[in-house]
């Protein structure tokens, strides 16, 4: 008997994989990733386990099968947009608790970010041509992030001076994370979690576009994916303000000392 078996540590970077997984919940699968034998026999119901231990010696491997250290510069990059789609993922679930509107916008954002990380994973010094059209990034996320901007710009009042930050003391005690134990502080303009959660996820966006650049200007990434994340960091901006604002709370402006 032939059955599929849809592994995360696959599925996760491969292109497409968010529009995938939501035609599959609806029983359209767009396409067939790969099929197997069935693991089942008679009274065995194993599962595919979800480690490989193939990175036990602190080597993995790109798209293209090229097995690199762990901290080589590509992983690096992998692993600040993974941690920014969690970031996002967070700050989703605050906007959701306050009923914005625009939480199917991040939903979007997060499949995107997938893309963003299967052309970063397939470095162009070791990718075939198929690997190359199979991972192309394509601009018009980019036009969606500057429409969505434009937008929440329009009902947003004028953007003056510095937005006064303001400690997230209170956002890290609803995540039961001791405040003492932060070692670094991070910091969010006033406006309640979303905004907070919303900034916190604009930071690790800098930080992921910072180990992106390199990688785009020694040509191994499409310089769309740099693109992308410098404008999806002002969407974060421009929406945490939006937050704020829908939520009743108001921006605290820098003024300088008397």
């Amino acid at each position: 008997m032939t059955s599929f078996v849809f592994r995360h540590s696959l599925l996760r970077g491969l292109p497409g994989t968010c529009r995938f997984i939501s035609e599959y919940r609806t029983k359209r699968p767009l396409f067939t990733l790969f099929s197997v034998r069935s693991y089942a026999t008679g009274e065995d119901n194993r599962v595919p386990k979800i480690y490989t231990k193939t990175g036990d010696k602190g080597f993995s491997s790109t798209f293209t099968g090229e097995r690199r250290p762990k901290e080589d510069h590509i992983f690096e990059a992998l692993g600040n947009t993974d941690e920014l789609s969690s970031a996002i993922g967070l700050a989703r679930e605050f906007c959701l608790d306050k009923g914005h509107t625009f939480t199917h916008q991040l939903d979007k954002i997060q499949c995107v970010l997938q893309d963003v990380g299967s052309n970063i994973a397939t470095p162009r010094s070791s990718a075939r041509e198929s690997h190359i059209k199979r991972t192309k990034f394509i601009a018009q996320p980019i036009v969606d992030l500057e429409t969505w901007i434009d937008e929440f710009t329009e009902e947003l009042p004028p953007l003056t001076s510095f937005i006064l930050p303001v400690s997230c003391a209170r956002f890290y005690k609803c995540l039961c994370v001791p405040v003492e134990l932060i070692y670094t502080p991070i910091f969010s303009q006033s406006g309640g979690k979303s905004s907070a959660a919303l900034h916190l996820a604009r930071t690790v966006c800098r930080r992921a576009e910072r180990s992106v650049a390199p990688i785009v200007r020694s040509g191994e990434a499409d310089p769309d994916v740099a693109k992308f994340l410098n404008r999806l960091s002002d969407y974060l901006f421009t929406v945490a303000r939006y937050a704020s604002m829908k939520e009743g709370s108001e921006e605290k402006i820098y003024k300088r000392p008397e």
